[in-house]
């Protein structure tokens, strides 16, 4: 008789979840790579500005939203998840050289906004994937393990800039070589499988219209925009360290700190959401990106900096876990890659106001003022989000509402 002690694997814990977590690293390394020395090429070697810096963030981070927006919609229409998500981790790997071939903002303009149409297209579908292998009491375990990997690809990228950064003599080389990740991530997608769904074409077809949407979950978008008003692009938490007077290599060993933080975090919170609740996380995690834009609007020192960027790695690690975990908590299955790619769409678009609003008051205002101005968005979301969305289960509501509208 076999007395061997029986390891049994989380439910929640397939196959699926863990290729898409590879995927969202190896598609992060690739982005990191590039991301953290973006403003540093834009400034000193093209000549943009602070406000060049805002347009440029702030239409590629549109660009993402609408797209994600538009590829949840498109993956339910179509009940495919993967075939969507896999030509937007190509688009994304393929646009990375593009950057580096630029002599002028403008094309750079041009490369962001093809690289954050793939990162768009392929955001929602493999959401709903990871949403799909789990139920939804160990949904902020999965979204947890998915943002370890997508944290921890942030904090590989910019350590693998700094090394290219100190034996190469050609920034643009990093670039080229960001390719190389963005590609790995396609095979791993690859690998993916993917269960054809059994719910009626007609039905998800119908289900597409944003009136389908119940209303629980729309006052979740509103709260998420108020907030997203004031979180301008991580652009100018890296200028600001400039401005402090922190080396190239050192602000993006500081970028890399801050997204080892946000990975970190990023499975703990998401489990511990599965228990104490979605809203409450997501509160505490918006008091700490307050407390982190005051550190940024009022210490000029390196270590406060430093400190400043590991709060926001903290509430960026609580925001990718819980806020889409609670986006899929709103909606039913049949709409899961849309109500989470509008979700995200409604949050970037925000934050392309927020990107234009940061990169205005840095020329004309002062370094400081996108600081302050991030951290009252903060106190308004967290009161809106306390008002309007309820500390409790609103699957069930999503359900009923489906039921009632076929």
């Amino acid at each position: 008789m076999d007395d061997r002690p029986i390891v049994r694997t989380p439910t929640w814990l397939s196959r699926n979840v863990v290729l898409l977590s590879l995927s969202s690293l190896f598609g992060d390394v690739s982005t990191e790579m590039l991301y953290p020395i973006l403003p540093v090429f834009l400034t000193q070697v093209l000549g943009a500005n602070g406000s060049i810096i805002g347009l440029i963030e702030g239409v590629a981070q549109a660009t993402q939203s609408v797209v994600q927006g538009l590829s949840g919609s498109m993956s339910d229409r179509l009940q495919r998840r993967k075939p969507v998500a896999l030509a937007g981790f190509l688009l994304a790997a393929l646009s990375k050289p593009l950057v580096g071939l630029s002599i002028t903002w403008t094309a750079v303009l041009g490369a962001r906004f093809l690289d954050r149409i793939g990162a768009g297209a392929r955001s929602a579908p493999r959401d709903a994937l990871i949403a799909a292998s789990a139920s939804e009491s160990d949904r902020g375990k999965a979204f947890g393990l998915e943002g370890l990997g997508d944290n921890l690809g942030a904090f590989i990228g910019p350590l693998i800039s700094v090394f290219l950064l100190a034996v190469l003599v050609d920034m643009r080389i990093i670039f080229y070589l960001a390719l190389i990740p963005g590609l790995l991530a396609c095979v791993v997608v690859l690998m993916v499988r993917e269960e054809r769904t059994t719910t009626n074409l007609v039905s998800a077809k119908l289900s597409l219209s944003l009136g389908r949407f119940p209303p629980s979950y729309w006052r979740y978008p509103v709260a998420v925009a108020i907030f997203g008003v004031g979180n301008s692009s991580s652009a100018f938490l890296i200028l600001q360290s400039q401005s402090a007077g922190v080396s190239v290599a050192n602000t993006v060993l500081i970028y890399a700190g801050f997204n080892l933080v946000a990975a970190l975090v990023s499975y703990p919170v998401g489990a511990l959401s599965d228990r104490v609740g979605r809203r409450t996380l997501l509160l505490a995690g918006l008091a700490v990106l307050c407390i982190s834009y005051l550190g940024f609007g009022l210490g000029q020192q390196a270590f406060v900096i430093a400190v400043s960027f590991a709060g926001y790695g903290v509430y960026q690690g609580v925001s990718r876990a819980v806020g889409k975990s609670l986006a899929a908590d709103l909606v039913p299955e049949t709409l899961r890659a849309s109500g989470i790619g509008w979700y995200s769409a409604v949050l970037g678009l925000s934050q392309l106001i927020a990107s234009l609003v940061a990169g205005l008051l840095w020329d004309h205002v002062g370094h400081t003022a996108p600081f302050f101005w991030g951290a009252w968005s903060a106190v308004a979301g967290a009161t809106t989000l306390a008002a309007l969305v309820r500390a409790r289960s609103i699957t069930r509501d999503s359900v009923t509402t489906e039921s009632n509208t076929l």
